[in-house]
């Protein structure tokens, strides 16, 4: 079992209040968390409203799998988030 911690830290720079926040960044826990090998979570900024990071444990039986499951998450938050990726880490446990 291989297990990675990928985070995301994002700039929203246009985000007046949490509404427009949530807004911008609403959807990730139900796009992502329905993958039963992925679990996502805002895991700081959660007071700010020009800022976000999120959390997401990807478990996969090989590391490939888990590397690859993280790239394709990464590409797609790329894509339909509307902020600015300011920093990745990948972790694997």
């Amino acid at each position: 079992m291989h297990i990675a911690i990928l985070t995301l830290m994002f700039s929203l720079p246009g985000c007046g209040s949490l509404k427009e926040k949530r807004q911008c960044m609403g959807g990730l826990h139900a796009r992502f968390g329905n993958t039963p090998s992925v679990a996502v979570c805002e895991s700081g900024g959660r007071d700010r409203h020009d800022a976000s990071e999120w959390t997401f444990v990807i478990v996969g039986l090989s590391k490939r799998e888990v590397e690859s499951q993280c790239s394709q998450i990464e590409e797609k938050l790329e894509r339909t988030v509307d902020a600015r990726v300011m920093n990745v880490e990948r972790e694997f446990v």
